[in-house]
């Protein structure tokens, strides 16, 4: 592995424990502000929206500068965005401003894996990289338990930065501690070296980024390994996004858990999850990726299990299953979409589709459950959807897999 690869991976260490962090804080802080509970899953729509609203830019941004550089604005962005928090801003609008900066990163720091590391490569590449992710996920969220909690210090700021209006807040310490690791990703982005690679450059006017995106998007939809793997990854990472929330919920009424409490308790799924991705990594080939579907089914199956847990040793074991059956599934079927996208297009392009696609399908499921909680649907019936929803979609996949007989041909070479 090149020397870049392993500075990107401490960039995303850190950046993404604090994009795990400022969720927990941003959720205490609606907490505290005393808003609706559809509050909170509005949040997590914010932090998503520019994914899917800047898709057509973003895939060409990374393309037209070096990532390094790309890398660097977007975790300044995060920065601005823990300020505008530390203003007075609403949580919605401050996440929606790390929302942004996330959006602009992922294309550049996935892009630049695919230039770096030749197709076989991509595997082992993505088990290090989801490993350190869901390690910083695990922390991350800790450390959000952390910031919100009884041990944190009083901290009193100056009246030139205080809360407008004069709105006090117990939550100062832990948004000065997101402020300082995203001011580290940010100095550590310094130093992603140019790798060199260059694509032809096109217009930027709007409808030519819009026209040309949607027909990148079509073109990986329509290609069988391609299609495939984006349908997979795209509702696992909506399913994914929505039960981080419900957890959260069953862990307070179903365990009794404090919000603290209950991010510690979301950081074991992430402890099965590094597991699953250093499993994948070591024995899962990329030409091999197709044949882990049925893992998918098995996996919605064990969401419905969560109703028959009440104590927090059994929940701690279910999700730590749960979470290494999904590490072991996913890591692979995102490197094959990795490498579909950038053989089909470019590295930058093709993870902007990917991008877009993931999120959307993020963004539908968050505002369902938010209407769901607007209605105060009952936890059981959204614990049980969702374990079915994965299940028969997963199953509806497999089956048009195997009528299809979509067979899996890789490459040795790089995206460059």
């Amino acid at each position: 592995m090149p020397r870049t690869f392993f500075i990107v991976l401490a960039v995303q260490f850190l950046s993404t424990i604090a994009d795990n962090a400022f969720l927990i804080v941003a959720i205490a802080r609606v907490i505290e502000q005393s808003a609706a509970a559809w509050v909170i899953p509005v949040l997590k729509v914010s932090f998503t929206l520019f994914y899917v609203l800047l898709a057509p830019l973003v895939g060409p941004l990374a393309d037209s500068f070096p990532k390094g550089r790309v890398m660097l604005w977007a975790n300044f962005l995060k920065v601005c965005a823990v300020l505008l928090l530390l203003g007075g801003i609403d949580p919605v609008l401050a996440l929606a401003c790390g929302g942004l900066g996330a959006a602009i990163y992922a294309p550049a720091k996935y892009g630049l894996i695919t230039e770096l590391l030749p197709a076989d490569e991509l595997v082992r590449a993505n088990g290090f990289f989801e490993g350190t992710t869901v390690c910083a996920v695990i922390f991350g969220t800790a450390l959000g338990g952390l910031l919100i909690s009884a041990v944190m210090p009083h901290v009193n700021l100056s009246s030139s930065i205080s809360y407008l209006g004069g709105t006090s807040t117990a939550l100062i310490a832990g948004m000065l501690c997101l402020l300082a690791l995203y001011s580290s990703a940010t100095l550590l982005s310094l130093g992603v070296r140019d790798n060199g690679v260059r694509y032809p450059g096109h217009s930027i006017h709007p409808v030519a980024l819009i026209q040309r995106f949607f027909k990148e998007n079509k073109m990986l939809w329509r290609d069988p390994l391609g299609g495939l793997s984006m349908a997979v990854t795209t509702l696992l990472w909506g399913v994914g996004a929505t039960l981080q929330l419900i957890v959260l919920r069953w862990a307070s009424e179903s365990l009794g858990l404090s919000l603290t409490q209950a991010a510690y308790l979301q950081g074991v799924t992430a402890v099965g999850v590094i597991v699953g991705a250093i499993l994948a990594s070591r024995y899962v080939r990329l030409a091999r990726a197709t044949h882990l579907l049925p893992l998918g089914v098995v996996l919605g199956l064990l969401v419905p299990v969560m109703l028959l847990v009440h104590s927090v040793l059994m929940a701690a074991l279910l999700l730590m299953v749960v979470g290494a059956l999904a590490g072991y599934f996913v890591v692979p079927m995102n490197a094959l979409l990795q490498h579909r996208g950038c053989t089909l297009l470019t590295a930058g392009r093709s993870i902007a589709v990917q991008g877009f696609n993931e999120n959307a399908g993020m963004l539908l499921m968050l505002a369902l459950y938010a209407l769901a909680t607007a209605t105060q649907a009952d936890l059981r019936i959204l614990i049980t959807s969702f374990g079915v929803l994965v299940s028969v979609t997963m199953l509806l996949i497999l089956v048009l897999q195997r009528q299809q007989g979509v067979l899996q041909t890789t490459t040795g070479q790089t995206c460059s």
